[in-house]
């Protein structure tokens, strides 16, 4: 009975259960029905607002996206930055690059990025100093006091100190070292107090002396122990240099068996402690080539970012859209020296009319570059020029008139003669595109004023031989004049004499006027004082035109590409092109102001 009543319990509670279940059923189908499928017809308007504010959403993203580019465009430009490798070809062959003997365009290349000199020049062409802070000068200017600047350095991390530069300056006087710097220092005493000072004592005062400090200085504790007569062949100048310039000597590798057509390649990398703060450039190699089209193909052919002894730009290179070209004019003279001291050309009227009748503004519009001419020993804008002092302006119907006036009488071959004698000539020069155009333009002049020219062209070797022993009538020639207006070695009669040092005195002109004005000119320190004592050289040379005064010759150098930091300002050599190296750049990116 009791087992019964159980199971009717169980089944009215499993009744009542199902019944809720189907209620809840019931009620969860009319809650779908009711809030779900009864609003399927609102979903085409739900999608369109849904998809609106998407659409919106995407907008503003894009336009935020925009924005920052532009205004990072706005904020960046592309600038140069540090970095990047420079090849730069060099016409030569690279033998030495110690600074006592560096003296080719291959040498002084590699030697002024290894070296540094006490002082060098800005982009000014103003002295500064290098590894000199500046110098003093005594109250007689025959005694300077340089001040090295502290904590200099070598490449091989010793201490540069004033024993170094001591060391340098003695070596140089050493005939044994046999320098071509020697007859600059010669009767100089050099000594060094202490590490950060040196003192120079000169014979007599010199206005140029501080520009003769420019010269690399060399270790003293790596080349004391090669006798002086060994330091030219030493190691030290082309497998182990160590300097303290921008770059030191990593490699140093030859290419090709042939002298006549070897490439060398020296490779330098940044000097960090360099004085003048680490060079940007992450590398630079020097490719020196023995011939002139070796180094025209390598730049052609983009393996080259930079050369420099090419003597014109030819017209497949001007197709180039990277070409960069720099003409930088060098404190320099081309002019004609007419001999003097013998011949047809001892006659000072006569040279007088052939300035006169020559056309100098034509042959500077046949260069390809623009440049400024000489009328005078000094170079426009020196200290000491006098445009009252310039040599006669071109007048070919006066410059007849001189003629005649002087006893050349016109021939029936349009030759002039006087007293039976012929005037004619001969005009050496180096064998150059841009000689030979002076060169040819100056024969034509001259023929219209009745002059026979011979013309003679030479190679280097012919050529320098003929300047060392003056064997020429009149020779074109460009002599380095630098920023000083101290010409003393062109003009004085001492520097026509054989045994001078150099000899340099190429019209062989003996003017006692112009030798007492120059002597008292370079012992003035007084920048007006120097300009008075000049003045009665100036109008010597005018009066006697020892040379025929051209125009200021250039430094061809050509990039592939914008090289920052490159300045064409006025050079005094072609290797101060690199005075301001440490600041090259040749890559470039975006960079935030």
């Amino acid at each position: 009975m009791r087992l019964r009543l159980i199971r009717l319990r169980f089944r009215r509670r499993l009744r009542k259960g199902q019944k809720q279940v189907e209620g809840l059923s019931v009620q969860a189908e009319q809650q779908i029905e009711r809030h779900l499928f009864r609003r399927f017809n609102r979903l085409n308007s739900v999608r369109r607002f849904v998809t609106g504010w998407l659409i919106l959403l995407v907008l503003l993203i894009a336009g935020i996206v925009v924005q920052n580019i532009t205004l990072s465009n706005y904020f960046q430009t592309v600038q140069p930055v540090p970095g990047g490798i420079y090849s730069e070809g060099v016409f030569g062959t690279f033998t030495n690059a110690n600074p006592l003997y560096a003296t080719s365009d291959a040498n002084a290349t590699v030697s002024k990025l290894l070296f540094a000199g006490l002082f060098t020049y800005n982009d000014q062409n103003q002295l500064v100093g290098d590894l000199a802070s500046g110098y003093d000068v005594d109250v007689h200017s025959t005694t300077y006091t340089v001040h090295l600047k502290p904590h200099l350095t070598w490449q091989d991390g010793k201490p540069l100190t004033g024993a170094d530069v001591l060391f340098t300056y003695q070596a140089i006087q050493n005939p044994d070292a046999q320098s071509p710097l020697q007859s600059s220092w010669r009767g100089i005493a050099v000594t060094a107090p202490d590490p950060l000072t040196v003192v120079f004592k000169l014979p007599s005062p010199l206005a140029a002396f501080p520009d003769t400090m420019t010269n690399g200085i060399v270790p003293q504790h790596l080349l004391a122990r090669v006798p002086p007569g060994d330091l030219r062949s030493a190691d030290f100048n082309t497998v182990h240099p160590v300097g303290a310039g921008p770059f030191a000597c990593q490699a140093v590798q030859v290419n090709g068996n042939d002298p006549a057509t070897a490439e060398e390649q020296i490779a330098l990398v940044p000097f960090a402690a360099y004085q003048g703060r680490k060079p940007k450039l992450q590398e630079f190699i020097v490719h020196d080539y023995a011939s002139k089209d070796q180094l025209l193909r390598a730049f052609r052919g983009g393996q080259l970012n930079g050369a420099e002894g090419l003597s014109e730009v030819s017209s497949d290179l001007r197709h180039m859209g990277s070409l960069q070209v720099h003409s930088p004019l060098l404190t320099a003279a081309n002019m004609v020296f007419f001999k003097t001291s013998g011949g047809i050309l001892a006659d000072a009227q006569l040279r007088q009319a052939i300035v006169e009748g020559t056309n100098v503004p034509q042959i500077i519009n046949r260069l390809n570059y623009p440049t400024r001419p000489i009328r005078e020993p000094l170079l426009l804008g020196q200290l000491g020029y006098d445009p009252t002092a310039a040599q006669a302006n071109f007048n070919l119907l006066a410059a007849r008139k001189a003629l005649v006036a002087d006893g050349w009488l016109v021939g029936k071959d349009g030759i002039r003669n006087k007293g039976g004698q012929q005037l004619s000539f001969s005009l050496d020069a180096a064998n150059t595109p841009e000689y030979q155009t002076v060169t040819r333009t100056l024969q034509q002049q001259w023929r219209a004023l009745g002059v026979r020219l011979q013309l003679q062209l030479q190679d280097s070797a012919d050529f320098q031989n003929t300047l060392t022993y003056h064997g020429y009538d009149a020779v074109l020639y460009g002599i380095s004049i630098g920023v000083d207006p101290d010409v003393f070695v062109y003009w004085d009669s001492s520097q026509a004499d054989i045994r001078s040092a150099n000899r340099l005195n190429l019209s062989e002109w003996k003017n006692s006027t112009a030798d007492t004005a120059l002597e008292a000119g370079r012992t003035r320190l007084n920048p007006q004082l120097r300009v008075i004592k000049y003045k009665p050289f100036l109008q010597a040379w005018q009066q006697s035109a020892p040379a025929l005064g051209l125009y200021q010759p250039r430094l061809l150098y050509l990039t592939n590409g914008t090289v920052a930091g490159f300045n064409d300002h006025a050079l005094n050599s072609a290797a101060d092109r690199f005075d301001n190296v440490q600041n090259w750049e040749i890559r470039q990116a975006k960079v935030t102001n």
